[in-house]
């Protein structure tokens, strides 16, 4: 436990989940936006399932290329916050007579769910040992609990009908998002790099005591592999990335 908590990659994780998690919010307000462009409240429905669409598309695509491209979960999910940024920006910038023009910005500003997927499905690679990724799961659940719980609060009515401060909230996630993405990046690359120069030592044993039929205490070798050992005491443990 104390060694997840002392682990810099926890915290950065944590942080980006409770920052990516804080633009959840959009989802409890977009119909209201969307109907407030003119439209009626079928148009709005319809408008309303175009989001679920784009987050299938972006997942699937996302986990493809992550998956062909080596070492990549970092830059791809880092990439696509990319039309992110463009979205918001159309939003917070356009008049509010383009409605074509806000709707694609409010599309563009969904695309980053893969970023997400990849980073949870990411902390469960580089984290070894039943503790210490029950602990680090823990962390994390903490910081996706207080993006959700802080995202509504951004939503007031003195805010309307532009809403820039929330938007300007949410860019300002997504912006520092994809940064902490590539810097638990590079403290893995650092790590590895660290591991690899130091000496291999194949001679070392690695004894369990074990009791045995007849109550004795006896000590037996076994592989490192059955040890249930963190990513930061096996040494031979490499960080995926």
């Amino acid at each position: 436990m104390i060694e997840a908590m002392n682990d810099p990659k926890t915290w950065l994780f944590a942080l980006f989940v409770a920052l990516g998690s804080v633009p959840n919010s959009f989802a409890n307000q977009q119909t209201l936006i969307i109907a407030s462009f003119g439209f009626t409240t079928v148009q709005t429905t319809l408008l309303s399932c175009i989001p679920g669409v784009i987050g299938i598309f972006t997942i699937s695509t996302g986990a493809q290329l992550a998956a062909r491209l080596p070492n990549s979960r970092a830059y791809v999910g880092a990439a696509y916050f990319v039309p992110v940024w463009v979205g918001i920006l159309l939003v917070y910038l356009l008049p509010w007579s383009d409605q074509v023009g806000l709707l694609a910005g409010i599309y563009l500003s969904t695309i980053n769910s893969i970023s997400m997927v990849l980073a949870l499905s990411w902390v469960t690679s580089v984290t070894a040992g039943h503790t210490k990724r029950v602990v680090t799961n823990a962390v994390i659940l903490s910081g996706y609990c207080i993006g959700n719980a802080a995202g509504p609060f951004m939503w007031k009515a003195q805010y309307k009908p532009r809403y820039h401060v929330p938007w300007a909230v949410i860019g300002g996630c997504c912006v520092i998002c994809p940064i902490l993405l590539l810097a638990i990046r590079a403290v893995l690359v650092k790590e590895n790099r660290i591991r690899e120069a130091e000496p291999i030592d194949d001679n070392k044993e690695y004894l369990i005591e074990r009791i045995t039929e007849d109550g004795k205490r006896v000590k037996v070798k076994v592989d490192k592999e059955f040890l249930d050992m963190t990513d930061r005491q096996n040494r031979d443990f490499r960080y995926v990335l």
